[in-house]
């Protein structure tokens, strides 16, 4: 241990209860930080890996055509036209999806393609009548696009998949239409009824989805809903999802088709999580400021008492650069204790919260708190608690360095 190390422990023991209060403030401040971060970021992934689940990575809908003017040059009659692009004009739905699918497929980053068709229909069962989005899918083509086949709650796949007539229901379409697996139900679009049997129920969370989205065979979907060529949308699943927006763009140009990105479709929700960390990262961080607060008065309070201690050490030959490195040391010892033990005091909040029981349906279902456990987490709080300590720290380690032995002897020691 090096002479300035040990003198910073005796005088950092010399005002233990002043020291334990910044130690505590420092544990709240790194604890506390680590928990709301996880929850924090563990409801954003959460949310995240459902929309990936249920409406994939990217989304390829309407057809974009150039839009031209004419403007006529030289004059009325001159026969001399120049055209100019006005921005793109777009054709609903996808004309050629197979060509399209083809030409997704070339990019390195695309994992599987849907071909998807919808349309708005009223179901109808002895309970009541509603308006519904009926998706006609290739089941097999759409499992490799969502988390369907682990959303089905009751029911089953197979079933769905060699029934001409089966339908998959959301949770709470059926709960408000009264309807079960097994249970038959009638489907009007343009006039025309027909009838279908539920062959499984689904669950996704996102409560804007399980009541209004039923899932037919593709052949089925296009029978009744009179779109027997041409898609609705193509939905797309990536290997790296965070490269979406960066795909969608080059697919929009390779493809001609509008493409959205899952970060675009759910701008206002990411924005919220990410205001929400924000906002208790910066609450939390108060205990972190007043560990600050108390380590400035402790060590404000050392120089005043430590004055002939001080002046004793310059005439022995400490230099100030000596001084400032004992007092700034006393605030490292405790830093470095608080530190550890705020991580673990942190790691142990959030493996209690983990394990509480939350029941969340609405933008998605979980029946936990749900957690991130991630090392950036800890980095940021030790980071946090680094930066305002040590400030705080510096002004009187500067204001013992400046003592001189002369002016302590002759009492004029500022």
């Amino acid at each position: 241990m090096s002479p300035n190390l040990r003198i910073a422990y005796r005088f950092l023991t010399a005002k233990k209860r002043a020291m334990l209060m910044s130690l505590s403030c420092i544990v709240l401040g790194v604890g506390l930080f680590i928990v709301t971060q996880a929850t924090t970021s563990g409801f954003e992934k959460f949310f995240i890996r459902t929309i990936l689940g249920t409406n994939g990575a990217v989304r390829i809908e309407d057809k974009m055509q150039d839009t031209m003017r004419s403007m006529e040059v030289g004059g009325y009659g001159s026969g001399f036209e120049i055209k100019q692009s006005e921005g793109y004009k777009y054709i609903e739905g996808i004309e050629e999806p197979k060509l399209v699918i083809d030409a997704l497929k070339q990019f390195p980053n695309v994992m599987a393609v849907s071909e998807v068709v919808y349309g708005s229909v009223v179901i109808k069962s002895s309970f009541k009548n509603e308006s519904v989005k009926v998706y006609g899918v290739n089941i097999e083509d759409h499992m490799r696009v969502s988390e369907l086949g682990n959303q089905i709650v009751r029911g089953d796949l197979s079933t769905f998949s060699s029934t001409p007539s089966g339908a998959l229901l959301g949770m709470e379409m059926s709960r408000r239409m009264q309807l079960d697996v097994g249970d038959s139900f009638i489907l009007e679009a343009s006039g025309e009824q027909r009838r279908y049997r539920v062959s499984a129920i689904y669950e996704t969370g996102v409560s804007d989805i399980d009541k209004v989205r039923l899932y037919l065979n593709m052949g089925e979907a296009r029978s009744l809903l009179k779109k027997t060529t041409g898609a609705s949308f193509l939905q797309v699943n990536l290997i790296d999802k965070d490269r979406a927006q960066e795909d969608a763009y080059r697919m929009s140009e390779v493809t001609q088709h509008s493409a959205k990105a899952w970060q675009d479709r759910e701008k206002s929700w990411l924005q919220a999580f990410a205001a929400l960390g924000l906002s208790s990262a910066i609450t939390v961080s108060v205990f972190t400021l007043i560990a600050g607060l108390a380590m400035f008065n402790t060590l404000a309070m050392m120089v005043m008492e430590k004055t002939k201690e001080i002046a004793i050490l310059r005439s022995m030959g400490y230099t100030r650069e000596d001084i400032t490195q004992i007092f700034l040391w006393q605030a490292v010892i405790v830093l470095f204790i608080g530190s550890a033990l705020g991580m673990l005091f942190g790691a142990t909040v959030t493996y209690i919260v983990d394990n509480i029981p939350l029941t969340i349906t609405g933008i998605f279902k979980t029946e936990t708190f749900v957690v991130s456990w991630n090392i950036w987490h800890y980095a940021a709080a030790t980071s946090t608690a680094v930066v305002m300590v040590m400030l705080a720290s510096l002004v009187p380690a500067r204001r013992a360095a400046r003592l001189e032995p002369g002016d302590v002897i002759r009492g004029t020691a500022q």
